[in-house]
């Protein structure tokens, strides 16, 4: 298991040497500075705690001034820790770049989906609508939502509400380049959020079979 930081720039395409095209994600893959150890005797787990974008110090609390301190470095805009690492193999202080991954292989993205704001149950839920007809009293509202006999709603129902905004993990992306250089990885398909939100790359914990 290995993991970095980064952040969304935005999709584009490129083509195989058959001649395909394929869709791809763009992604500024570190530098990452290693923050912190956890380690088993102490906390209970063992991660590594990745630090990724400098934050202004004026911008910055003096907690955080003080722990970028001790990995001497900047504070840092976005900090998560990746689990399943052999510690031993980092230290605190230590640099991980894009070139950490390679071409083919497997990840998991996680980021913040785009809020999407109040949205009704055909967009938010993907419920169909009703006739559209004159007569019909029923567009684009709610279904049922259950039976009269307990004369409320009961709790979970798909109705309309606030759509987006959500902690989304998308599984098994493949990275189709590397460029260690500019620390960019381009990984096939989309992934969470918005252009320039901050993303999590780790090694896919799902490995699809293979043929």
């Amino acid at each position: 298991m290995k993991g970095i930081l980064g952040r969304k720039l935005g999709m584009t395409q490129v083509f195989t040497e058959d001649g395909d095209v394929v869709p791809v994600t763009v992604i500024e893959a570190g530098p990452c500075v290693v923050l912190q150890k956890r380690v088993l005797d102490k906390d209970g787990y063992e991660a590594i705690q990745l630090g990724f974008a400098d934050k202004k110090a004026s911008r910055a609390t003096k907690p955080e001034i003080g722990h970028a301190a001790k990995a001497g470095t900047a504070p840092k805009r976005y900090i998560r820790e990746i689990r399943g690492v052999n510690v031993e193999e980092y230290e605190v202080g230590q640099q991980l770049k894009a070139d950490i991954f390679a071409p083919g292989d497997m990840v998991d993205v996680t980021g913040v989906s785009k809020g999407k704001g109040f949205a009704g149950p055909i967009k938010r839920h993907n419920q169909h609508r009703g006739p559209m007809a004159h007569g019909s009293k029923y567009h684009r509202g709610v279904g049922s939502l259950g039976s009269i006999a307990p004369n409320r709603t009961f709790k979970g129902q798909t109705m309309a509400g606030r759509m987006g905004g959500e902690r989304v993990t998308v599984q098994n992306l493949e990275v189709v380049k590397v460029d260690p250089e500019k620390n960019v990885i381009l990984i096939k398909g989309s992934v969470p959020g918005p252009r320039n939100s901050f993303v999590t790359i780790r090694s896919a914990v799902k490995q699809p079979a293979k043929k």
